[in-house]
């Protein structure tokens, strides 16, 4: 793996499935959502898909849902998660030490994520790492700017003038790295989370890592 000599200066950061190992607290709202809709779900693992799209999408994609029931499920799964999915995450092992070896490098850290701005900023200040981010960009409980490519353009957007050559974006899905070069961003693909190998590399990211720590020879100059 080739490493530039110059690093990046802003970091865009996915949440679940990269800083958070998010899995018990939101398969736990999904099925909380599905049992308030009467399905009941014994294939746990056919609910890891959720993780990282929009939730109205995946409602809509593996159970057939309408959009009258797709946004009546995310409410539901909105009242568990709220309350108690929140909580039910813990920090991969590392990613504490990478954050702050970052901020202390006068990087430039923002969370890009499609959970909700308003979760996203809580889940943080749960593991008191909110304070190493310059910013906190996430979906609107509307039920806009859910998709990754949207969140990374209104980040962009709010940055005024920069460079790009000088950001990359570190996700564990295709969502984190197709954005990416939608606006022509690096990109970092993380196998320790929910993207499979295949997915990952057929997104075609700059980087692949396979731990956190992994991390920071890319990135640091």
């Amino acid at each position: 793996m080739m490493i530039r000599n110059r690093g990046y200066d802003v970091v865009f950061f996915d949440l679940d499935g990269t800083i958070t190992d998010s899995q018990p607290g939101i398969v736990n709202s999904i099925l909380y959502a599905l049992e308030s809709l009467n399905i009941y779900e014994e294939d746990l693992d056919k609910l890891n898909a959720f993780i990282g799209p929009p939730l109205t999408d995946s409602f809509k994609k593996i159970y057939g849902f309408d959009d009258d029931r797709a946004i009546l499920a995310v409410e539901k799964y909105r009242e568990y998660y709220r309350e108690k999915g929140i909580y039910q995450n813990t920090l991969y092992d590392g990613i504490d030490h990478v954050i702050e070896s970052l901020y202390n490098d006068s990087k430039i850290l923002v969370l890009v994520t499609s959970k909700p701005t308003v979760f996203a900023k809580k889940v943080l200040e749960y593991h008191n790492i909110s304070r190493f981010f310059k910013n906190i960009n996430g979906s609107n409980l509307d039920g806009t700017r859910v998709h990754k490519d949207e969140v990374i353009e209104y980040t962009l957007g709010n940055m005024g003038s920069v460079d790009k050559t000088q950001i990359i974006m570190i996700g564990d899905r295709k969502y984190d790295i197709i954005g990416a070069k939608q606006h022509n961003v690096d990109s970092i693909g993380v196998l320790y989370g929910y993207g499979s190998l295949h997915e990952i590399k057929s997104a075609g990211p700059t980087y692949t890592v396979q731990t956190p720590r992994d991390l920071l020879p890319i990135i640091s100059k």
